[in-house]
């Protein structure tokens, strides 16, 4: 049985006590009525006083060398909270790729920095919605005689609008995939989504300039095996996110029905709730086990065993989240979808959190491919 050491529970009680207080639901809406792309202020104290993006980075590069379970440990909680900030793109996305594909110079330059809160990070995948979105790349690279010419769209990149930077993987003439390092405002254009999950932005970007040979960030070039091992750490950081959000709509949820009145009782205490309410409390439980001990076995573990074991996890973890926020809902009544309350949020952050690296089915397949060694059961 995974059990936290002292030292991560104390993250854990400080994390909650934090984002209790800064990331409440009228904190949400704020962000989400504005129609801004994040809650500057939480993503600072985040960033740079608390120093979460720090954890899962090596010393080397001024991290803190912790590893997966502390990082799943905050992505948990920052989704339980539905928290307004770039820490799953930059942590989660970005910052393994750069571990795992980024030359030593591009390490310390941009490890560093996210290290030290300086830098929000995303990475153009050309399609996040499939389970491989480094297997097609949708932008070309032309050597210059100063640099590279790069050319091309990517419909949908996450956090885009509030990342410093943009790593962008991109085709080079001989076929072999580079990955570029692009500041905000070098050029590219960013076209804003007005999208079903206001708490997280989406915006296309699209490319068509000259960037200087220090743009490209790779260690003579980025491998598949590399893109793998960049987004198992994606995938687990969802899973904890997501595991986090089904934890926090079922939260709401219990604290509703404790005051909620119904012919003279709480409905808390109709048999028919408890019920509903003890099974996903259960199945939370449940997903908490697989998640942790797939960030305990990442980096560990055989490759492709603990990938599988990632898979399973993001299954469980996506079916939970819409079944908690599909019960919080329901047993919110009629008020479940109404603005004023959190249900829709939690509902609509599961809706869009399933479409990425991947659907359930999509994460199955990979399973099954692997237990059958035929592509799964035709």
């Amino acid at each position: 049985m995974l059990e936290f050491t002292p030292d991560q529970q104390m993250i854990r009680e400080e994390a909650q006590r934090f984002l209790r207080e800064q990331s409440s639901s009228e904190a949400i809406r704020r962000v989400v009525d504005r129609g801004v792309s994040h809650d500057a202020a939480l993503w600072a104290s985040i960033s740079r006083e608390l120093g979460w993006c720090a954890m899962a980075i090596p010393e080397e590069f001024g991290g803190l060398g912790l590893g997966a379970i502390e990082a799943a440990m905050l992505m948990e909680l920052t989704g339980a909270r539905l928290a307004c900030v770039p820490f799953w793109s930059t942590v989660c996305l970005a910052a393994p790729l750069l571990q795992s594909a980024g030359s030593e110079a591009a390490k310390a330059t941009y490890l560093g920095a996210i290290a030290a809160g300086e830098m929000a990070v995303t990475v153009a995948y050309a399609d996040l919605s499939v389970a491989d979105p480094a297997a097609t790349v949708a932008v070309k690279a032309a050597r210059t005689s100063s640099g590279y010419r790069l050319d091309g769209k990517v419909a949908q990149v996450i956090d885009l609008e509030v990342a410093d930077v943009v790593l962008v993987p991109a085709e080079l003439e001989d076929g072999m995939t580079a990955l570029f390092a692009l500041p905000r405002h070098a050029g590219q254009a960013v076209t804003p989504f007005k999208v079903f999950d206001g708490t997280r932005p989406v915006a296309a970007l699209e490319l068509a300039l000259e960037v200087s040979a220090e743009s490209r960030v790779d260690d003579r070039g980025v491998s598949a095996d590399q893109f793998q091992q960049a987004l198992a750490f994606a995938n687990l950081g969802l899973a904890a996110e997501q595991l986090g959000a089904a934890q926090g709509a079922l939260d709401v949820t219990l604290a509703y029905i404790a005051e909620r009145v119904q012919f003279g009782r709480t409905i808390a205490s109709f048999q028919a709730i408890k019920h509903r309410c003890a099974e996903l409390v259960v199945d939370v439980a449940e997903a908490r086990s697989l998640v942790f001990g797939a960030a305990q076995g990442l980096g560990t573990s055989d490759a492709t065993e603990s990938a599988l074991e990632i898979a399973g996890a993001r299954v469980l973890a996506s079916d939970l989240q819409f079944r908690a926020a599909e019960e919080a809902i329901q047993l919110h009544g009629g008020v479940g979808f109404t603005w004023e309350y959190e249900p829709h949020l939690y509902f609509k952050r599961a809706q869009a959190s399933a479409a990425l690296l991947g659907s359930r089915e999509a994460q199955l397949d990979r399973i099954a491919a692997s237990v059958f060694g035929d592509g799964g059961v035709k």
